[in-house]
């Protein structure tokens, strides 16, 4: 049987969103979300574990990306509203599993949010002012997003093509040079932590790649939902892998798995490596800073349409539940998010928030690979092998991630599910 178009909880008393984004718009704030700190960060921790095998690990997160992006593709063209994968789990496998997806987005996309501003800072002022600074750079995002989804659009777009161009200049200039050499990318086969190793770099660098969910959440402010959502879902990932793999083997042909795996600023120090001078690394920085300023605007306004949605159900405080008058917000939502990811940035190491990120985010889309498993007739897009795949890559990935991360993420969803199960008691006592 079909799956209604709607979730079954109407909105709060607060109203809708007003669908306001196509195509373009839906595509924007994808790129903005996907190429950030990742593609700046993520590839030093994924060569510690991966060495020469680091394009090993890229290719098993994109494959677990692909089968989830086609899981949420297909679910958010059936219930095209706020929330993503808590609507999706809540709608097809009961409130439980609903809880379990929404909660782990939010605590997993507010540390992606907090790495995004931790790294923008590291590539833009010197060490000593980085806390403060990327605190503030997410209290002004907040604000620019309080402004409507219209504006966010506006400025990802503009952030992802300022991104786009510097990244391209760097790298086709490191290979024109001659400062990449193919036989260092592709010569190295040594894993230093063997089968285990490639599949954690797999569930770092799914850190980088996860941020086609945005597009989901935002389901209630996209228009004609059912083509737009899919459509932008796919041409995000595909983009966003085809850019990685580039970046990649330059990284791997300037630096090698060793001092790749040791780099800080991969990027910065492989320009330097390749000889390019200082003007590439000012472009670099430049680069890596708007990228995680244009990640970490798309990453607050998904965590709060997820929370929005949580709040509409009660399972977040039912305060929370505001869609602004006049610039249609969910505007105590998003001021709670942008508090909470600026008191992460000024406490929190940036290396620890991306595996925990990935923990939060893996369990999240297990959930939407569970719930796209029951989708039938009209609304099945994909083949079902696609989402038994991701399903049991998010399982592995999140189960090979540094054990600190993974468990400190499965302590806080264990808090917010004990949480929900006090005041669910109290509600039925």
């Amino acid at each position: 049987m079909t799956a209604p178009p709607t979730p079954s909880a109407p909105p709060g008393p607060s109203g809708s969103l007003d669908r306001r984004l196509g195509l373009p718009g839906a595509v924007a704030i994808g790129l903005g979300s996907m190429i950030g700190a990742g593609v700046f960060a993520a590839f030093g921790p994924a060569a510690g574990a991966a060495g020469g095998l680091l394009l090993a690990g890229l290719a098993i997160a994109v494959v677990v990306a692909l089968c989830n992006a086609t899981s949420t593709a297909q679910l958010a063209a059936a219930y095209p509203t706020s929330g993503g994968a808590y609507v999706f789990g809540r709608e097809r496998l009961g409130e439980w599993a609903g809880f379990t997806a929404g909660w782990g987005f939010v605590i997993g996309k507010t540390a992606s949010a907090a790495a995004m501003a931790t790294t923008f800072a590291a590539y833009a002022v010197p060490p000593g002012l980085a806390r403060p600074v990327a605190a503030l750079a997410v209290l002004a995002l907040t604000a620019v997003n309080l402004r409507g989804i219209s504006r966010t659009a506006r400025a990802a777009a503009v952030i992802a093509g300022v991104v786009l161009a510097l990244l391209v200049v760097v790298l086709v200039a490191m290979w024109a040079g001659g400062g990449a050499d193919p036989g260092t990318a592709l010569g190295s086969w040594d894993a230093p932590g063997g089968a285990y190793g490639v599949l954690q770099s797999a569930g770092l660098l799914f850190f980088a790649l996860a941020g086609y969910a945005r597009i989901a959440t935002l389901g209630e402010e996209v228009r004609d939902p059912r083509r737009t959502i899919p459509r932008a879902i796919v041409t995000t990932l595909l983009a966003v892998v085809l850019l990685y793999a580039v970046v990649a083997l330059t990284l791997l042909g300037t630096l090698g798995p060793g001092d790749l795996a040791a780099s800080a600023a991969p990027l910065v120090d492989a320009a330097q490596a390749a000889g390019l001078g200082p003007w590439s690394e000012g472009l670099v920085r430049v680069a890596a800073a708007a990228a995680c300023l244009g990640a970490l605007l798309a990453g607050l306004a998904g965590v709060s349409r997820t929370a929005l949605a949580m709040a509409r159900h009660r399972d977040l405080p039912g305060v929370l539940d505001a869609v602004h008058p006049v610039h249609k917000v969910p505007h105590r939502v998003e001021m709670v998010i942008g508090a909470v990811v600026a008191v992460a940035v000024l406490l929190v190491d940036l290396r620890e928030m991306i595996g925990f990120s990935s923990t939060g985010v893996l369990v999240y889309y297990a959930v939407a690979n569970l719930s796209a498993l029951t989708q039938a007739g009209d609304d099945r897009r994909y083949p079902r092998a696609l989402q038994v795949v991701g399903l049991i890559g998010c399982v592995v990935l999140v189960a090979t991630l540094p054990w600190t991360s993974l468990v400190a993420g499965l302590a806080v969803l264990a808090v917010g599910l004990a949480g929900r199960a006090v005041v669910v008691f109290r509600r039925r006592s």
